[in-house]
């Protein structure tokens, strides 16, 4: 029995180590939403110990009736799987089958959609910190299919942060800069000042969040940090947008709506770039989407999918040099990788791409990605422009580690609006 409890534990270990944040690893599996229960505007962070709840969503297109499992991992900051076994963050059974599903009616697409609400009394995290929700089948934890991140937070430290237009020249129209200022309670022994670590996340993504850890200010357990080399962000452009919430009529955003049998293609007005635009608000979804559905009753097992086909023409009609273009957002899952990367027609001068897509109102941008590592992970430069003025809303985190701890501790956030919680320019 206690050989058992060790390969358990080892293999657990192991495989805990291998995952990738927010990943879909089967081609079978879309329209993957994770958001606090009853809001899907939200970002998936929760209160310690409180009644709070997320909900996934989920669709298999294969249209059959699988034994899904889910699981938890408790991360550290960075994302690396804490030193712990899951007895130590986990509360109730280890892995928790997914019961509650239902077959595509109505739509042309078959396929089956899961839903799954958690925690609950039987599976709940007992830690604060970053967590990677794991879905995997037959109880195999090796056959992932899919991982979403999400957040828990016990309410040490308060935080007071504000959106101000960089002082440098370099940075002065294009950018935003974040200020941060953090107080942590008298629970908290700080010992240096690289014992509290801040992360900023623009719109809620990952891919180019800020990881300070040097504050510019330190006295006791006060902390500010204000650097504009490492708290600021391009500014980009409100997002773009596609509305699919209705495949019998066309929305502002379509050329032209095929229905040929039981496929749809939608082809999206052509693209151009932004670069010199001038800047104009319009209200956006910051980059995410929402499953929704005007032609019937319920857009989790009503709706329909669509081939929707997506086309970029670059300046001249030429590509760009020593560059890629991707589509860019939650649609993508904010990933520039082969399924997201658009293909250039020299026939059309015009990049493409084509995403299978569930009926619902979708964000969406464009980005270049160097083809050789230059250290650049995107921009939005050539393609959509930056603006210092641009609406974005920005999460701060922080967090903690007390001395011989082997997690660290998520104890305080906040969120603002780069409009409503901002002020002028500098410190």
């Amino acid at each position: 029995m206690k050989y058992s409890i060790f390969c358990f534990l080892c293999v657990s270990f192991y495989v805990s180590r291998a995952q990738i944040p927010d990943h879909i690893f089967k081609p079978n599996i879309r329209s993957v939403t994770l958001t606090k229960a009853g809001d899907v505007y939200s970002y998936p962070i929760m209160n310690l110990n409180s009644p709070d709840a997320f909900e996934l969503h989920f669709d298999d297109l294969d249209g059959d009736v699988k034994t899904y499992y889910y699981t938890i991992v408790l991360c550290n900051a960075d994302w690396t799987p804490a030193n712990l076994t899951p007895f130590d963050y986990i509360r109730g059974f280890q892995n928790v089958r997914i019961t509650n599903y239902r077959t595509s009616s109505i739509a042309f697409t078959r396929y089956t959609h899961y839903q799954v609400f958690f925690p609950d009394r039987n599976f709940m995290p007992t830690r604060s910190g970053n967590y990677i929700l794991k879905v995997f089948i037959e109880g195999d934890t090796s056959k992932l299919v899919l991982t979403k991140r999400f957040l828990v937070v016990d309410n040490k430290a308060a935080i007071v942060a504000q959106v101000q237009q960089p002082f440098n020249q370099k940075f002065f129209y294009t950018y935003q800069k974040v200020v941060v200022h953090v107080t942590l309670n008298n629970t908290i022994n700080v010992f240096n000042q690289q014992d509290a670590k801040v992360v900023i996340l623009q719109n809620y993504t990952w891919t180019n969040a800020a990881y300070v850890t040097r504050p510019n200010i330190f006295r006791g357990n006060y902390f500010e940090y204000y650097d504009e080399n490492t708290n600021s962000f391009p500014g980009g452009k409100e997002w773009r947008w596609i509305d699919l919430r209705s495949l019998r009529l066309m929305s502002d955003r379509m050329q032209q709506l095929d229905k040929r049998g039981n496929v749809t293609d939608v082809y999206v007005k052509p693209d151009g770039d932004r670069l010199n635009q001038p800047y104009l608000y319009y209200r956006d979804l910051n980059g995410i989407f929402t499953i929704e559905n005007m032609d019937n009753v319920n857009p989790y097992w009503q709706a329909d999918y669509a081939r929707v086909h997506f086309s970029y023409f670059p300046p001249g009609n030429r590509p760009y040099e020593g560059k890629s273009v991707y589509l860019y957002g939650a649609l993508t899952n904010y990933n520039p990788n082969d399924s997201s990367k658009m293909i250039f027609n020299p026939d059309r001068g015009a990049y493409e791409r084509t995403l299978f897509l569930k009926q619902g109102y979708y964000n969406y941008s464009y980005i270049t990605v160097p083809d050789k590592p230059t250290g650049e992970i995107f921009s939005f430069e050539n393609t959509e422009g930056n603006y210092w003025g641009t609406e974005n809303a920005y999460m701060v985190l922080v967090y903690y580690r007390a001395f011989g701890s082997r997690a660290d501790e998520l104890i305080g956030y906040t969120t603002l609006n780069s409009i409503f919680q901002r002020t002028g320019a500098g410190y």
